[in-house]
């Protein structure tokens, strides 16, 4: 067991009667730090993201965490990349026919309506956003929280998410 150094514990000096300090006095109490254990309670994520830092580093080994964050990550960065491709391959070619279709004189587009609606839909969207405000406030504060609290695992999920993306 190791054993660190000692720090003087409150009151450790007597006062005299006009309140001073007296700098002979014998009577300090002094109080054994066991490093071992202090360690293990003051682990650097504690210092650097605050104390919750996570109920998950406490259960599993550093090498589990990467690995499981690694592996959710990778899995979800796979599935990302190929729905995003299925959507953009959709999105594109469903413009591709109607460009098309409007060319060969089967659809005729009212550009002005078209602008004067996407402006509506704009002033609607930004009347909806500042009545949803709070709740992305409070969904973000509980993700950095959860990211904090995890933060192994979290470095694993997005190294492996990247990893998905590139595969």
């Amino acid at each position: 067991m190791l054993f660190g150094v000692v720090n003087p514990v409150g009151g450790a000096q007597k006062r005299s009667p006009a309140g001073q300090d007296d700098p002979e006095s014998e009577d300090e109490v002094y109080e054994v730090v066991d490093l071992t254990e202090y360690a293990r309670r003051h682990q650097w994520w504690s210092r650097v993201f605050g104390n919750n830092s996570g109920p998950i580093a406490e259960k599993y080994s550093v090498a589990t965490q990467i690995m499981m964050g690694g592996v959710t990550g990778w899995c979800a960065g796979y599935v990302f990349q190929r729905v995003g491709k299925i959507a953009a391959t959709a999105i594109g070619g469903g413009f591709l026919l109607l460009q098309i279709a409007n060319h060969s004189g089967y659809v005729q587009v009212d550009w002005k309506k078209v602008e004067k609606d996407v402006n509506k839909a704009k002033k609607h969207l930004k009347k909806k956003a500042n009545k949803a405000a709070p709740e992305i406030n409070t969904f973000i504060e509980e993700a950095t929280d959860f990211i904090k609290r995890n933060i192994v695992l979290s470095s694993g999920f997005v190294g492996g998410f990247f990893l998905g993306l590139a595969s």
